[in-house]
């Protein structure tokens, strides 16, 4: 992934695996990017979407966790 994405949040697993949820542009077009790192580097597994998928998501996660 560029290093024109800002990191805002990690979640961490344990000591070698974390969730790295990061924003930026890909194609000119603002996304969201939930990615794997293990060991401090980008695995395969994870999810981009541009912000308006992101919020469709976001509807999602509340119903399901009832918030």
């Amino acid at each position: 992934m560029s290093d024109e994405f800002d990191t805002v949040g990690t979640i961490a697993r344990d000591s070698t695996n974390e969730v790295l949820v990061k924003t930026g542009k890909y194609y000119n077009i603002e996304v969201l990017d939930m990615r794997w790192h293990l060991n401090g580097k980008p695995t395969r597994k994870g999810i981009r979407m541009n912000i308006d998928e992101a919020k469709s998501l976001l509807n999602i996660l509340k119903r399901v966790l009832d918030e």
